[in-house]
């Protein structure tokens, strides 16, 4: 295991450690000088933490790829509030050198519990058709412990193993508040789209070694996949009818709701209408949670930019917590840095000194 994890960086700053991390993102970039730099996005099972290669990179360029593993030295400091990762040696590491759970983050919650939340919602199905329909998905052993375990995206919400069980509890309960709100929704439709309209990422997405798409699900998608898995349950419920099929077929390729947002049908009944919004919902207020929760170390109350909802976050309880005038200074230097990280905007940050950071670093070996 690990002996240093990104959520720990407050008790480590303006160290040099050793340490080793899975590659989110690889950049090679220009130096004002024109010499290239490495900027990294680097991870494990508690977060994500910016990092540059300032020296010495042509012998890194090709020593790794996005989704390897390296171990790192260098210095960990803040800029702009925020901790990076100043490189000074690396090398990629072979699988049988790490530790898997170490990287790839999971749910803190218990999955045997949230399965149970599951299965205690369909139990209380009225529609025969519709309850025999989703117990037959989760009475097959191979889809259920893939259900247990596949994370709910690649990266915008719910990236994290259990992340698909996680989201879809929460979808369940706030479904079920909706149906308490509007009588006039079929509560076991809802809730039958809300069990299956991602279902598909258990074999659109891998989650072994890194989160990627496998081939399949780059060419099928989840949405053709679900369909596919749909038609072989129901094939094993008898007599189902075939307006209900309709359906169910609906709410699965019209839950992302546009057109843009790869969507082949806009929602087209009231359980299809609710399911997208509410799907939308809980996914952009995990994305934000997730993008708190990998800031914790940073003190400004203004989070850097969000690529997946197009906008930096204010952190409410800090914001609330600080004094006025410290409100203010920390929503200029951060509104500076928002704009850096925008697609296309200059970015002002400079070339540190790393002869000295390396000097102080000693001979350790990476």
């Amino acid at each position: 295991m690990k002996d240093f994890f990104l959520a720990d960086c407050a008790q480590h700053e303006n160290k040099v450690l050793t340490s080793s991390f899975v590659v989110v993102s690889k950049q090679v970039k220009p130096k004002k000088t024109g010499e290239p730099y490495l900027a990294l996005t680097l991870g494990d099972r508690t977060g994500q933490l910016e990092a540059k290669m300032w020296d010495n990179v042509e012998d890194a360029l090709d020593a790794f790829e996005q989704d390897d593993f390296i171990k790192i030295k260098g210095l960990l400091n803040k800029y702009k509030n925020r901790f990076q990762i100043t490189i000074h040696k690396l090398r990629r590491l072979g699988d049988s050198e790490v530790d898997f759970a170490d990287y790839l983050p999971k749910t803190t919650k218990d999955i045997g519990e949230l399965w149970q939340t599951l299965a205690a919602f369909v139990a209380n199905f009225q529609d025969p058709c519709l309850k025999a329909l989703v117990e037959a998905f989760m009475s097959d052993p191979d889809i259920a412990e893939a259900y247990r375990t596949a994370p709910a995206a690649k990266t915008l919400h719910h990236a994290y193993i259990g992340g698909l069980l996680d989201h879809v509890v929460s979808l369940f309960r706030s479904c079920d508040l909706m149906c308490r709100n509007y009588p006039q929704i079929n509560r076991d439709l809802l809730l039958t789209g809300a069990f299956l309209h991602d279902i598909g990422k258990i074999h659109e997405l891998a989650y072994n070694r890194s989160f990627s798409y496998t081939t399949r699900g780059q060419l099928l998608g989840h949405m053709v996949i679900e369909l596919e898995m749909l038609h072989a349950k129901i094939a094993q419920v008898p007599n189902f009818p075939s307006e209900l099929k309709t359906l169910v077929e609906h709410l699965i390729i019209s839950h992302h709701g546009q057109y843009e947002f790869g969507s082949p049908k806009l929602p087209m009944f009231p359980e299809a209408l609710v399911l997208h919004y509410l799907d939308d919902l809980d996914s952009k207020m995990e994305s934000m949670r997730a993008h708190f929760a990998r800031e914790v170390c940073s003190e400004g109350v203004w989070t850097g930019y969000n690529p997946s909802l197009a906008r930096p976050l204010l952190n409410t309880v800090k914001f609330l917590e600080k004094k006025p005038a410290a409100v203010a200074e920390a929503a200029s230097v951060d509104s500076s840095e928002t704009q850096a990280a925008i697609p296309g905007s200059e970015s002002s940050e400079p070339v540190p000194n790393t002869d000295s950071m390396a000097a102080a670093a000693g001979p350790e070996k990476v």
